[in-house]
């Protein structure tokens, strides 16, 4: 800058000195454009230099404040922030930022938020935040993206629109710059190697988790009604299906209670029944699936293809008409807007199939007298993936009035331990207590604020908690997952199907309109309803999608050797 101002003032002197020679009228004119110039111009210098003055004091602050935090981010080592964290952010005028969230909102939702903004108050900030319940967020999410509704902060996924919404340009860029500048706890204790899976394109646009853990896949059980029926325990996916039979034919008459209260789809069983194959996913969006079966390395592209063009599929499929044809939930499954997690919890559902987090759900059921459940691996002599960083994210929206204001927030909500924990458990004291390593143990509130049942808390998860006292049952099975884990080799393969957007969306369409009545059995005919769905995802252009997705994971797979 100060080079440039000196050469325009060069520039300027020698311009006088030519005219000089025409005359007083050019002279004076001259001496009074140079005069002006130069003091333009070194205003300009000033400005410039207590422009470089204040961000070079701003940064000295923020580094003096986090050279006093814990180097690592631990339980032990509770980590508290401070407005001078952010002396780069002008906190001049009071903001309030708006969160987006998916899933139901808890009981005591609004006594966290309310110490959540007190907790803000100090940065003259404040958090509101809408729910997107899990029977409205697909129809309602991307609509919010478009609709001119205000929005800083969003929670996102592989799974929930992160890669579409991406490819709209509805996520603000994170580029390095940014996050060193405004969200410098972020900067601090994220993952290294968690950023890539967030970058598309060159462009970083979600903040991910920041663990990445074994995600097993598992069915928990009314092991009372198991019992009732002389079945003791499940080991395979043949033991589960029988369970489920039985209970429609000799329990759900009599009670009313489904073998599977399912909602919607059944993908979440899905997940159960192809691990016993060691399938992993190369892109994970909604319904359109690219999966491969792991065998040791990193696939090539003919290695992917789209999951349901799977023989294994099919056979899940036929397995779901006869569960279906059963009884084993309701033909209106397509339709509830009660999920098959809560009803299981609220005795009107025999069975649930997930992760880890079906423990929640069980001990939900067990507050009822008489009712014990049991967690079952039925896949556990084949791999267990890892879940990626990228899981679950949040995103600042390109539209943010305010984005360094919102990642602020973000940064706090992932670091700050108070308000981290806040989102995560709740109220200490009310909704948990926590010992001196980081375990927690929920208090009997919890039901109103279950732990890590929010979105959010998936999106800022940083490893550091776990439950104390864990169950024998729930031990054994997460204990047996950290011996056979396996990275997914494709995670940071990102698909963009900008190129191909169009091709997308109406495979997409075709998807959407098949799927979860395949995968809930409602079919007449398996094979005729999986032949019509993959003939129209052709004719709406799914060798186009496969063309453009395997060009570019040819072009990946180039820079991983």
């Amino acid at each position: 800058m100060k080079k440039r101002v000196l050469a325009t003032l060069l520039a300027l002197v020698m311009t006088g000195a030519s005219l000089a020679g025409c005359g007083s009228s050019a002279a004076s004119a001259t001496d009074s454009t140079v005069a002006a110039a130069t003091d333009s111009a070194a205003e300009n210098s000033t400005a410039a230099a207590d422009s470089a003055d204040a961000a070079s004091t701003a940064a000295e602050a923020t580094a003096d404040v986090l050279s006093t935090l814990p180097e690592t981010y631990t339980a032990q080592a509770p980590v508290a922030a401070t407005p001078e964290v952010y002396a780069n952010t002008d906190l001049t005028d009071d903001y309030t930022v708006n969160m987006y969230l998916i899933g139901d909102t808890p009981n005591d939702w609004d006594e966290v938020l309310g110490k959540i903004n007190d907790y803000l108050a100090d940065y003259n900030t404040q958090l509101n935040v809408t729910f997107m319940s899990w029977s409205d967020y697909q129809t309602m999410y991307s609509l919010v993206l478009a609709g001119g509704e205000q929005i800083d902060i969003i929670f996102t996924a592989p799974w929930c629109y992160m890669y579409t919404e991406a490819a709209k340009g509805s996520f603000y860029e994170l580029s390095d710059d940014f996050v060193d500048n405004y969200m410098p706890l972020t900067n601090k204790y994220q993952a290294a190697e968690s950023w890539d899976e967030t970058t598309i394109s060159g462009k970083t646009i979600a903040v991910p988790s920041n663990v990445a853990q074994p995600m097993g896949k598992i069915v928990a059980i009314r092991q009372d009604l198991a019992d009732k029926y002389g079945i003791s325990e499940l080991t395979s996916w043949d033991d589960y299906k029988n369970y489920c039979l039985t209970i429609a034919e000799k329990e759900t008459p009599a009670s009313g209670i489904y073998a599977l209260a399912a909602s919607v789809d059944n993908n979440e069983l899905w997940d159960v029944y192809r691990e016993q194959f060691d399938t992993l996913l190369a892109l994970d969006s909604t319904y359109m699936d690219m999966m491969y079966k792991y065998t040791g390395s990193t696939p090539t592209k003919d290695d992917i293809k789209l999951a349901y063009e799977y023989d294994e599929f099919e056979t899940y499929a036929k397995d779901m008409k006869e569960m279906a044809d059963a009884g084993c939930w309701s033909r209106s499954a397509l339709t509830n807007t009660v999920t098959d997690d809560d009803a299981f919890g609220n005795l009107q559902g025999a069975s649930i199939a997930w992760n880890a987090s079906v423990f929640t759900y069980m001990d939900q059921a067990e507050k009822t007298d008489g009712v014990e459940c049991m967690a079952y691996d039925i896949t556990k002599d084949h791999l267990v993936a890892a879940e990626a960083y990228s899981n679950n994210d949040m995103a600042i929206a390109a539209g943010s009035q305010n984005p360094e204001r919102a990642a602020m927030v973000l940064d706090l909500l992932k670091y700050d331990t108070y308000l981290n924990r806040l989102i995560m458990l709740g109220v200490e004291g009310e909704h948990y207590s926590i010992d001196a390593d980081g375990g927690y143990t929920e208090l009997e509130k919890s039901v109103d604020y279950p732990a890590t049942t929010v979105s959010a808390s998936w999106a800022i998860k940083n490893g550091d908690l776990s439950e104390a006292g864990t169950p024998e049952r729930e031990k054994v099975i997460s204990d047996s997952w950290a011996e056979r884990v396996q990275n997914n080799p494709t995670i940071t393969f990102v698909f963009d199907d900008t190129n191909v957007k169009e091709y997308a969306n109406a495979v997409n369409t075709v998807l959407n309109d098949y799927v979860p009545m395949i995968e809930l059995g409602l079919v007449d005919d398996v094979d005729a309803s999986l032949d019509e769905m993959m003939q129209k995802c052709y004719d709406a252009g799914l060798q186009k999608v496969y063309d453009e997705f395997y060009t570019q994971y040819d072009a990946w797979l180039a820079t991983r050797s």
